[in-house]
């Protein structure tokens, strides 16, 4: 096992609240933990324009 440090960061409660509904998550801990994992692991992160995204979604569920 790596390294384990302790960050931190200021956020205004909404984002913090909508955060949680969007992982399912109730602890602040986990729902940022969630949202981390999330977006190291996800595809499209690192891609650029937004719309590029949304082209590649869109054609994905047009295939199916």
């Amino acid at each position: 096992m790596g390294k384990i440090v302790h960050a931190q960061t200021v956020i205004p409660l909404e984002v913090l609240e909508q955060l949680k509904r969007k992982t399912g998550e109730s602890a602040t801990k986990d729902a940022i933990a969630k949202a981390i994992e999330h977006y190291l692991v996800c595809p499209y992160t690192h891609e650029e324009p937004f719309e590029r995204r949304l082209e590649e979604i869109m054609r994905k569920r047009r295939e199916k």
